[in-house]
C-alpha cells in the first residue's frame, strides 16, 4: 500500500500517522536484572511516624536488613547476531544508562545503533544511579550526594558551540541524578560481577566510567576483548594487565581550549603510554583531526552521533570482533 494512500485514509478516519524514518529493531531476547551488592544490618535508628495512606499509620522499622550497592542491567539481543561478543555500555558521572538511549532531541541513540548492527547490548545503571537504587546515607553511602546544577552541565560537558542539540538542553538535564565520591569500590565490584556473568565481551565506557572500565579490565583481562574509552576521566592502576586488551580512546572537540579537560586528557594519556610500554595496543582517535568537528563531551548525543558510532564500529571490525 502506498504511503500517500495510507495518509489519506488516516486523515479521513482520524487515525494517528507515525513517521517511519528508522528501520525496525528485531530482537531475539530482551530483559533485565540486578547484580552485585551486599546486605547490611542497621541498628540504633528511631522509627519514624509515617502515614503512607492518610489516616493509616505505617510501621516502618529502619533497624533491619537492607540490600545495597547493587547495579541494574538491561540486555537486548538482536535476532541476527553479527559479532563475536556482547557490547557493554557504561555511563558517566551524574548520568545513567539513559546516556545511550534516545538522544535529547529524539534521535536513536547508540543503544539502537549497535543493536541494529547485530551486537547484543548490555546497558547499565551503575551503583547509586537510576534503577540500581540508593542506600541509606551516611550509614552505607558515606558522605553527601553531589547534585549537578543545570548551569554547571553546560561547561562541564563542553556543550556550548558544539554539535550537541542545545535546543533540547532542558530535556538533557532532566537525566541528571546525584552521585557520590565514596562508592567507587562498590561500583567496581558490581561491574566485575557483571563481567563475570555475561562476558567475554567488549566494554564501551564514557567519562567517569573510564576508571571503572580500566579497573575491571585489569582484573579480568581474559574476559575483556576490547575496551572503548570515550573521553575517559581516568585510567586504571595496573596498565600492564591490559597488554592483550586492545584499547580505542575517542575524543571530541574543544579540549585544548578547556583547561579542565585538557588536564584530564593529559592524565589519562600517561595511562595509555604505560599500557603501550607494557606491550599493549592503544589507538587514540581525536575526532577533529579525522575531519569530524564540533563534538562535545556527550559525543553519543551530538547531532553526528551515528557518524562517531560508525568510527567505533569500523575499529571493532578491524580488530576482528565483528563478522
Amino acid at each position: 500500500m502506498k504511503t500517500g494512500f495510507v495518509l489519506a485514509v488516516c486523515l479521513l478516519s482520524g487515525c494517528t500517522v507515525t513517521k517511519q524514518t528508522e528501520a525496525p529493531i528485531a530482537l531475539k531476547e530482551m530483559g533485565s536484572f540486578h547484580i552485585g551488592g551486599r546486605e547490611v544490618v542497621i541498628k540504633g535508628k528511631t522509627a519514624p511516624k509515617v502515614e503512607l495512606t492518610p489516616g493509616v499509620p505505617s510501621n516502618i522499622d529502619p533497624n533491619e536488613t537492607y540490600a545495597v550497592e547493587q547495579m541494574y542491567a538491561q540486555y537486548f539481543v538482536p535476532s541476527t547476531v553479527k559479532c563475536k561478543y556482547p557490547l557493554l555500555l557504561w555511563h558517566g558521572a551524574w548520568l545513567t544508562g539513559a546516556t545511550y538511549e534516545t538522544t535529547p532531541d529524539g534521535r536513536e541513540g547508540w543503544l539502537n545503533y549497535f543493536v541494529k548492527h547485530g551486537w547484543p547490548v548490555y546497558l547499565s545503571d551503575a551503583v547509586e544511579r537510576g534503577r540500581a537504587g540508593w542506600a541509606p546515607f551516611p550509614d552505607v553511602f558515606t558522605g553527601d550526594p553531589i547534585f549537578l546544577t543545570k548551569e554547571n552541565a553546560r561547561a562541564r560537558f563542553r556543550l556550548e558551540g558544539s554539535q550537541f542539540p542545545m535546543e533540547a538542553y532542558d530535556q538533557f538535564v532532566k537525566q541528571a541524578v546525584p552521585r557520590w565520591t565514596t562508592n567507587n569500590k562498590a561500583t567496581i565490584a558490581a561491574y566485575t560481577q557483571l563481567v563475570d556473568k555475561v562476558c567475554p565481551c567488549v566494554i564501551l565506557v564514557h567519562s567517569q566510567s573510564g576508571l571503572f572500565g580500566a579497573m575491571v579490565a585489569e582484573a579480568r583481562p581474559e574476559k575483556v576483548k576490547a575496551l572503548v574509552m570515550v573521553e575517559p576521566a581516568n585510567g586504571g592502576a595496573n596498565p600492564a594487565a591490559l597488554k592483550n586488551v586492545p584499547i580505542l580512546a575517542v575524543y571530541g572537540d574543544f579540549i585544548d581550549q578547556d583547561p579542565r579537560w585538557s588536564k584530564i586528557k593529559a592524565v589519562v594519556g600517561k595511562y595509555y603510554e604505560a599500557v603501550r610500554m607494557a606491550g599493549g595496543s592503544v589507538d587514540i582517535y581525536e575526532l577533529p583531526k579525522m575531519g569530524i568537528k564540533g563534538n562535545s563531551h556527550m559525543v553519543m548525543m551530538d547531532k553526528n552521533s551515528d557518524q562517531v558510532a560508525g568510527v567505533i564500529q569500523n575499529w571493532l571490525t578491524r580488530r576482528g570482533l565483528y563478522n
